[in-house]
Order: C-alpha cells, then structure tokens, then sequence
C-alpha cells in the first residue's frame, strides 16, 4: 500500500513522515534557543572593587535590552541564597572581582576547574558561598555551565562606594565580554539608543560620606 492520502487508512503513516517529523525538528529547535540564561553580578558595592560585577551588571541593564530567556540578576553577597536562581538556568555567567595575584585591572575569563581554584583563592565569604551553591546544584544534576568574567581588584577592603580607577576604566571592557559570551549562545542582544538610568545613579545625590542613605 502506498504511503498517500488518497489511499486512505495509509494516510497517518503520510502525515506522519511528512508533517509531525517536520514539526517535531522545529520544536526541538525552538527548545533549544530558549535555554535559561543568567547572568549573575555578586559583591558588595560598599568595598571600593569588591563591588566590580554589580556595577557591571548595572551597566549592561542601562546598556542593552534581552529576549526573555536572559535573566539579569545582582546577587550582590547573597551566596548560597542564590540557590534557586542559579539552579533554574542552563547557562550562567557571573562577574565578578578576582584575585590572582596579577596586576589590577587584569581581565579573566574563567571555566571548568580554573573556577573553584581563583574563587577559593580570593577567600572572599561571598564566592565561597557561590562555590558551595554551585556544587549543590552540581549534586542536584541542576549544574548549569558556568562561566566567570573577571577582574583582578586594586582594593577590597577600603569602605567606598567608588571604585579604583584601573578598575573603573574597564567596565565597558567587561560589558563587551558578557555580550560576547551571549553572542557566543546564540543571544542577541539590542543596544538601547538612551540608555537607562541605573539605581546607583539614581540614588547618588543621596549619598553622603562614600555610605548610601537609607
């Protein structure tokens, strides 16, 4: 019997080689660019550089928008309550300070093992709570890939909203770097043609003495 609709009962084995196969590949492609996506800026904002991915993070929120499978969160040093958020995402990239013993400004872009040996390394509470949160998930069989973008820091420990200026000068830099990575997972994202204005921005004629008021 011939696989044609004309033929009659043979007819669902035609619509099924030449409709749901079709339909099935689209699907699967459908699936597959709408994996999660986040992208995860930690520190703390009142420790000169330690703050360095959040601001970064603002900058790329101001800069650009994204498809709804990019989710955009500042983490700041909530470690291990970031649990949930980094177990839902297939692919995340955190920025992040990092210290490496290398000139400050030094860019990273850290993967696979090199991550818990510079996050350990730094000895900074926050990524060691990131660490822990990442082998849970790990654990769990939620692991997403994980990628950082980093810079070596000038100063963690001084009391100030500002950065070091070696660090501030390559915020665009690393804005670049997560839009590459992005790119890199078949993410495009839109350039805003007035970028929007960020919380620290919005806030900054409230601050007094390098503390925010609340």
């Amino acid at each position: 019997m011939n696989d044609h609709p004309r033929y009659g009962y043979s007819s669902c084995s035609w619509l099924l080689k030449t409709h749901f196969k079709k339909e099935s590949c689209d699907h699967s492609v459908i699936l597959m660019k709408e994996k999660q996506i986040t992208i995860l800026g930690v520190g703390n904002i009142l420790f000169t550089d330690e703050g360095v991915g959040v601001r970064v993070l603002e900058r790329v929120k101001e800069q650009y928008d994204f498809p709804p499978n990019v989710a955009l969160v500042d983490g700041g040093v909530l470690g291990m309550n970031l649990l949930g958020t980094i177990s839902e995402a297939d692919h995340l990239i955190v920025i992040d300070a990092v210290r490496n013993g290398q000139a400050p400004g030094t860019l990273y872009r850290l993967q696979g093992e090199e991550i818990p040996q510079r996050v350990l390394a730094k000895n900074s509470l926050h990524q060691v709570d990131l660490l822990e949160a990442l082998t849970f998930c790990s654990a769990l069989d939620k692991h997403p890939e994980t990628l950082i973008v980093g810079i070596e820091p000038e100063d963690i420990k001084t009391v100030g909203l500002e950065m070091t200026p070696v660090v501030a000068k390559k915020i665009e830099t690393m804005v670049e770097m997560v839009i590459m990575e992005l790119n890199l997972l078949g993410v495009e994202a839109s350039r805003r043609s007035v970028p929007v204005e960020s919380d620290s921005e919005k806030h900054s004629e409230n601050q007094a003495f390098g503390v925010p008021k609340i």
